[in-house]
């Protein structure tokens, strides 16, 4: 028996939690998901941080806060959430509601902390509280994003991508993190035939047993025929041909503007979009508050909220907790379904 996915008297998986940006949000939630009794019935949290920076948080949020602090050798015995004091943050050097190379310094040592902790099997999946990719870049040159942090770190094979989840619908794209007019270039019927593969098994790996998914066109009106661009043509649709003569349950290119109107009323599990605002503004819209973002293609479930780390309200206990046990509670699944597979 795995001691990182349950133990002989408890069931739920261990979950390393990194405490994001200290500036913003994220030190209230995480105090928040030490109370939560969603998060407590679904997983056992190792929380990574400063417990100066966690009590700040806590008394933010208005929390009598009880953690013990462990090492992370006894972490597997825990009932009750634990706490791995790196003590890496004097909280005289936070700046609330400022991007500073310090609270990057934070954000990066937790994140990677806990990283090693899933990579040698001691807990079963990786949650974390926003970061700010400014405060990231003071900290870690180079930084863009989650993924390929990740990817670099644990010198893994490919890259890791981005999902949000919003309820019963996720949504999947095959660019991310580049400008807009490098999107077109980006584009190939191989990439996205493997956007499609990685979003039906992440899928599947979530308890999906059956994944339907439905392919956002590029250009409007679906290209109207060619007339707004070849893209439809030559390269999506070829790619989703593709995908279907593997015996995937996929359809498009779909015009984007009501591509997923059509995947909530047909029952479509997933929407794959071909750029990150494309998919990203309509989650948003549709559920800011829960959206969760789930990285895929790991060997283990790496989960955070959608939303930022609100800078605009941090330090005033206004936070919404939703999205942040969604995180939670979506690892787990996976982190369950891994096991089972």
């Amino acid at each position: 028996m795995n001691p990182a996915t349950s133990s002989a008297s408890d069931p739920r998986p261990l979950v390393a939690l990194a405490m994001g940006d200290p500036a913003g949000i994220s030190p209230e939630l995480t105090a928040r998901l030490l109370e939560s009794p969603r998060v407590a019935a679904a997983a056992r949290l190792v929380v990574i941080g400063d417990r100066r920076i966690l009590e700040a948080g806590a008394k933010s949020a208005g929390i009598a806060l009880a953690i013990e602090t462990v090492d992370a050798g006894a972490i597997g015995l825990a009932a009750k959430p634990v706490l791995i004091d790196l003590q890496n943050l004097d909280p005289a050097e936070v700046s609330i509601g400022e991007a500073t190379p310090a609270g990057g310094r934070f954000a990066v040592e937790n994140f990677t902390r806990a990283l090693k902790l899933a990579e040698a099997g001691t807990v079963a999946a990786v949650c974390y509280t926003p970061f700010n990719k400014k405060a990231m870049r003071y900290a870690h040159a180079g930084y863009d994003d989650e993924g390929r942090f990740i990817t670099e770190l644990l010198r893994l094979n490919g890259r890791a991508r981005e999902f949000n989840v919003l309820d019963t619908v996720w949504n999947a794209r095959v660019t991310s993190h580049i400008p807009l007019k490098d999107v077109a270039a980006s584009l190939s019927k191989e990439t996205i035939l493997a956007e499609i593969v990685l979003t039906a098994d992440c899928l599947k790996r979530s308890g999906i047993a059956a994944p339907r998914l439905l392919v956002a066109a590029l250009n409007p009106h679906a290209g109207d025929g060619g007339s707004f661009g070849m893209e439809e043509i030559e390269i999506i649709g070829p790619a989703v041909a593709a995908a279907v003569a593997e015996g995937l349950d996929v359809a498009g290119p779909h015009p984007a503007d009501t591509v997923f109107l059509a995947a909530l009323k047909a029952g479509y599990h997933a929407v794959l979009t071909m750029f990150h605002d494309q998919g990203q503004i309509a989650m948003k819209l549709m559920g800011f508050e829960r959206g969760v973002t789930m990285l895929g293609g790991l060997p283990f479930p790496v989960c955070t909220p959608a939303h930022g780390t609100a800078y605009d309200i941090a330090g005033k206990g206004t936070a919404n907790l939703r999205a942040s046990e969604e995180a939670v509670i979506l690892a787990v699944r996976m982190a369950r379904a891994a096991v089972h597979s």
